[in-house]
């Protein structure tokens, strides 16, 4: 995604990467990545690992959406290993692993300052 490519015109890096990152779990999937390549029901489990216990299930058709999006976007790779049954699992480009840092220190952060919230 070029960051000239924003709709208003500004080439604001900031608007851009919020623009690429909008959804509610492409962070959290960049983070499960981080230890190598998950298939689907893989990504899904760690998705739902430390939600309330009040939380919706997470929508299969948002799921892949949310990956559809970051494969698009270049964080991600989408391997078919074209197999009966469907094998496929994804795994975290350079773009994508050069993010990792990036979640990590906002995690940090997180836990320092809302550790009580």
């Amino acid at each position: 995604m070029d960051i000239n490519d924003s709709k208003d015109g500004c080439g604001c890096p900031v608007f851009a990467f919020q623009r690429m990152m909008s959804g509610k779990y492409k962070v959290r999937i960049l983070w499960d990545l981080k230890d190598g390549a998950r298939r689907y029901g893989e990504i899904r489990s760690g998705l739902l690992r430390g939600a309330a216990a009040d939380s919706t299930v997470i929508a299969p058709r948002v799921l892949s959406r949310e990956l559809k999006a970051l494969t698009e976007s270049g964080l991600i790779e989408r391997k078919d290993y074209g197999t009966v049954p469907p094998k496929v699992d994804y795994r975290l480009t350079p773009l994508g692993k050069s993010f990792v840092p990036v979640i990590d220190r906002i995690r940090k952060w997180g836990s320092r300052h809302l550790a009580a919230a």
